[in-house]
């Protein structure tokens, strides 16, 4: 988990809510997701700009990884064990990258998005409109050159990233301080 109140990673046990270790980041952290054995965390300066940091769990940020976000903006990440996704709400994007860190692509979304996942061999959003009022689950299909997003439920007007453990959907209320954790609706 990451908090912006005290730019920190917590490592949290999901049955208990215990704080079992936490790290100062170089930055507010934003995005962040499991890849190659380590976690890929976006991080925004004291200017907003986004960066890409790599997190070795037990050795901490390795501060020679610090690349830039392209046009230094984004938020959330995703992983399907191969490629990463960064998902620029403001440009309604998702970027592809390699393990290296290269481009692979750009997927064009039709909405703005609040959280990216990638869960049961699907692609997961939520997916709002400008003013953050009408926000859904969605599922999106990454294969399209301009994926249509499929709406599976409502969720709260305050959440903000998703992920999923293998079991459960989970996502914060922001306004609320709260983790919430959800089951995905069933899809065909």
């Amino acid at each position: 988990m990451g908090c912006w109140d005290d730019s920190r990673l917590y490592a949290i046990d999901p049955r208990t809510w215990s704080v079992l270790d936490a790290v100062v980041a170089p930055g507010k952290p934003f995005g962040m997701a499991a890849f190659g054995g380590e976690l890929r965390v976006v991080i925004g300066d004291e200017a907003d700009d986004r960066y890409f940091y790599r997190f070795v769990p037990g050795q901490g940020f390795d501060t020679e990884s610090k690349t830039a976000c392209p046009e230094l903006t984004g938020s959330h990440l995703t992983s399907d064990g191969s490629t990463l996704y960064l998902l620029q709400m403001t440009n309604q994007r998702i970027l592809r990258f390699d393990a290296a860190g290269s481009i692979l692509g750009e997927i064009a979304l039709p909405t703005r998005c609040a959280g990216i996942a990638f869960g049961s061999s699907r692609f997961y959003v939520i997916s709002t409109d400008d003013e953050f009022e009408q926000m859904h689950l969605a599922k999106l299909d990454l294969q399209a050159s301009r994926p249509d997003i499929e709406q599976l439920a409502e969720m709260p007007a305050e959440a903000r990233a998703l992920a999923f453990d293998g079991a459960a959907m989970w996502t914060s209320l922001r306004e609320a301080n709260e983790i919430v954790s959800f089951s995905i609706p069933s899809v065909e």
